[in-house]
């Protein structure tokens, strides 16, 4: 590319970089070739990468939680057709992260279905068993289980591993879990 030509597309990749800091490359080339610059792809990478443009790609936004790949046993969903008209019936759990300013924290909740009230919570850095059975051990503090009660979760390991459930049947509340890869089922 000869000089003066190189300065002009130069001048040109840096103002539309400015304009649209976060188009890359590709998206760079097609801008130009819209503003009449007939200029291939591999020049204008050259050109940003010499010019220290290339834009950032952005941390993940969010988290997965749920890791139902496991080789734990899995319970039917008892909950899907549930009529609830007292407390102590139901019990919903899930895991959901917060974003700090340079981490994230995880929570694990255990709602009553009926009242909507937590029972139990615990909050971690680390998304693990321990996690569950915190926000676990707190709920059966707080609350009287009674016969027939159900505890619904979704497939994941942390709910599936064998401390969890023994402690589930230990204490006399039944499993339920959701269908696979169905969210309308998530608590």
């Amino acid at each position: 590319m000869p000089a003066e030509i190189d300065t002009e597309v130069r001048d040109a990749i840096q103002r539309i970089a400015l304009e649209m800091p976060c188009y890359g490359y590709r998206r760079i080339t097609a801008e130009l070739r819209l503003r009449s610059f007939n200029v291939n792809h591999k020049a204008v990478l050259r050109l940003m990468r010499e010019d220290n443009l290339l834009c950032l790609r952005r941390k993940r936004a969010f988290l997965v939680t749920t890791d139902s790949r496991h080789a734990q046993p899995v319970y039917p969903n008892l909950a899907r057709d549930m009529r609830l008209d007292s407390i102590n019936q139901l019990w919903v759990s899930d895991i959901t992260y917060i974003r700090l300013a340079h981490e994230f924290v995880y929570l694990a909740v255990i709602m009553d279905a009926f009242s909507r009230r937590v029972i139990g919570w615990a909050l971690e850095r680390y998304l693990d068993a321990a996690l569950t059975l915190a926000a676990l051990r707190m709920a059966v503090r707080a609350r009287e289980v009674t016969p027939g009660l159900i505890h619904h979760s979704d497939r994941g390991v942390q709910y599936a591993c064998a401390d969890y459930i023994e402690l589930l049947v230990a204490s006399g509340i039944q499993i339920s879990m959701s269908r696979t890869a169905n969210p309308y089922d998530n608590a």
